[in-house]
């Protein structure tokens, strides 16, 4: 069994195709969530960013998630969680789920497929978690517009390289880019992915990098401050 174990919850990740990796991790510890929040959570994957924002304070979280194989994980984990009774998971395509969803929220949250058609990946189940075939970039943003409240924050992962085609596509549906915190291996590393917030109400923009790594293994003094209230090793209490 693979199982990555956090201080207040464990992701099993035996069958999705995407495993718990630091960009993910980070991106969660960094989601913008004061408390109470509404949460949607799409393409969820093991579901590891809903638990995230569940231990940061948000009040509820839906997982929309299209594979049975990485379901099958997010259920375990979310079943295994502190927060079950606050966690919703939805075994359909994001499309349909907006189809028939009767409110809206107040923070939507992805990390979407990084590869453009042409860079097919054999594994089928890694093609459909990694590509843009089942939710293409605009289509995600339009969902977004018509599911975040009116003071609601959308909150992306993204490569560097999309960012300009997914800010036009979020303009065009009443989306503006309110921060941007590019995401970089080490000091002297080109960043290439960014945490994104988009707003319906223009704000101006806060740009900034985070270098996540010293040396191999060694977190940054700012990581770590995000990190420390979720990875084991800054965990005082021994884990069973």
């Amino acid at each position: 069994m693979s199982t990555f174990r956090f201080q207040q919850f464990r992701v099993q990740q035996d069958e999705s195709a995407m495993k718990v990796c630091t960009d993910a991790t980070l991106f969660g510890a960094m989601a913008p969530i004061k408390g109470g929040e509404r949460v949607l959570d799409i393409g969820a994957g093991t579901g590891l960013l809903s638990l995230m924002v569940l231990q940061l304070g948000a009040a509820e979280a839906t997982a929309v998630e299209l594979t049975e194989e990485a379901c099958r994980d997010a259920r375990n984990n979310f079943a295994a969680s502190p927060w079950a009774d606050r966690m919703t998971l939805v075994h359909q395509s994001i499309q349909a789920f907006a189809e028939s969803c009767g409110h809206r929220f107040d923070l939507i949250m992805s990390n979407p497929p990084f590869f453009d058609q042409h860079s097919k990946n054999p594994e089928a189940l890694r093609q459909i978690a990694r590509h843009t075939d089942q939710l293409p970039h605009g289509e995600l943003i339009q969902i977004v517009s018509q599911l975040l409240t009116d003071q609601g924050q959308f909150y992306l992962l993204i490569p560097v390289a999309v960012i300009p085609r997914i800010v036009a596509a979020a303009e065009q549906h009443g989306l503006a880019l309110s921060q941007r915190v590019d995401y970089a291996g080490y000091s002297y590393s080109q960043a290439k992915v960014a945490a994104l917030t988009f707003k319906r109400i223009p704000e101006r923009l806060v740009h900034r990098r985070l270098d996540i790594y010293n040396a191999p293994r060694i977190y940054t003094e700012e990581s770590t401050r995000y990190l420390r209230p979720f990875l084991l090793r800054f965990s005082e209490v021994a884990q069973p």
